[in-house]
């Protein structure tokens, strides 16, 4: 749906669990949209050091507009701090503040906000209200989307967490003008994961338009969120658990996961290791005969083209593989990995012979 002051909206489908997301400008100063999704009791914002100094009190006043108390908690940025140590001050604000199981946990940040509030929500009082506010591109196109919410922990990523689905998706494309150009080029990975997977269209429309979405040109970065939002929800809806089919949204993060992990959280964006990840599985796609060389050579330069690695930093291989068998896809000790049998179509395979991705590992790599 498309309004004449720019909203765009669409539902993702849950049945009673179902949510709208909202895209467009000035969203965050739009207390009808946010008294919609809201529950009756008190709200609990939670952003992080960066992003409060620009939006906190503009979130915090349109909230107060609807009649409930509002409190306020700013955590320390960064991949680092996705800790269960900041899941605990969360928690700890909640209680302290004698929030009930009607209140709201409003989470205003990009994906590790997102990701913490979110498991916060998920696990107090076994489970309050989550309203998404994201102000990064990746977590407007991906990561507020779908109810994933975690922690990492040191030997791998996001390996504490539930599914806990919001009661809905504020995206406020006004809050990407602030966005660091390493960030935003971030959140490209995960728009270009969308069209590798499952659109070939749009991939081709990436291709032709990605000077202008570098440029955040509004119209074509509000249908590149839109888009990537409506692939994202229609596997949700199919797959909300990742029991099957959700598990394609994953291409290139089984690569990139490994890659944070042995980095140290924080040193590679998430978005920047899921894009030489992606290549990667290109990568190994091809060895496997699946995309010939013109198809691998589309891939690498989409995702140079928006600015982002190829290649992986120049770690052994074996450290790498050992990091790759602590994700979560992996199961009765078989590595699962998706790949692409073709431009817009993804599949998961257990299968990879372990010779051909020890060559991957050792040849997709730049030095660190």
């Amino acid at each position: 749906m498309n309004t004449p002051d720019g909203l765009r909206s669409l539902r993702v489908g849950l049945g009673e669990r179902a949510y709208c997301i909202h895209v467009g400008p000035g969203l965050l100063r739009r207390g009808e949209l946010l008294a919609d999704c809201l529950p009756g009791g008190d709200v609990l914002l939670v952003s992080n050091e960066t992003v409060a100094p620009f939006y906190l009190e503009t979130a915090r006043t349109t909230l107060l507009g609807s009649g409930r108390r509002v409190e306020t908690l700013v955590l320390p940025d960064g991949e680092v701090h996705k800790t269960l140590a900041s899941f605990g001050r969360v928690v700890d604000a909640l209680a302290s503040g004698r929030f009930h199981r009607d209140c709201c946990v409003a989470a205003l940040g990009g994906g590790v906000i997102g990701d913490l509030a979110g498991f916060a929500a998920a696990s107090y009082q076994r489970g309050v209200a989550l309203l998404q506010l994201p102000t990064t591109l990746l977590a407007q196109v991906d990561s507020s989307v779908g109810g994933k919410t975690a922690v990492n922990h040191p030997v791998g990523k996001n390996l504490i967490g539930a599914f806990h689905q919001p009661v809905g998706v504020l995206a406020d494309t006004d809050t990407l003008a602030t966005l660091p150009p390493r960030e935003y080029a971030a959140g490209l990975a995960e728009v270009i994961k969308y069209g590798l997977i499952l659109d070939a269209e749009f991939l081709d429309w990436l291709e032709h338009h990605m000077p202008a979405l570098l440029e955040r040109a509004p119209a074509p970065l509000a249908e590149a969120i839109v888009r990537s939002c409506e692939l994202k929800a229609r596997v949700v809806v199919e797959d909300e658990r990742e029991h099957g089919r959700r598990a394609l949204l994953n291409l290139g993060h089984t690569f990139g996961h490994a890659i944070e992990a042995l980095a140290g959280y924080g040193e590679w964006l998430h978005g920047e290791a899921v894009a030489a990840g992606m290549v990667m599985a290109a990568e190994t796609s091809h060895r496997l005969g699946w995309l010939d060389e013109a198809s691998l050579a589309r891939v690498r330069r989409l995702v140079a083209a928006a600015g982002l690695p190829v290649a992986a930093p120049h770690f052994a291989p074996e450290a790498m593989l050992a990091a790759m068998g602590m994700d979560k896809k992996v199961i009765g000790g078989r590595l699962r990995l998706v790949l692409l049998e073709a431009l817009g179509r993804a599949v998961v395979v257990s299968d990879v012979p372990r010779e051909l991705l020890l060559g991957v590992l050792s040849d997709v790599r730049r030095a660190s």
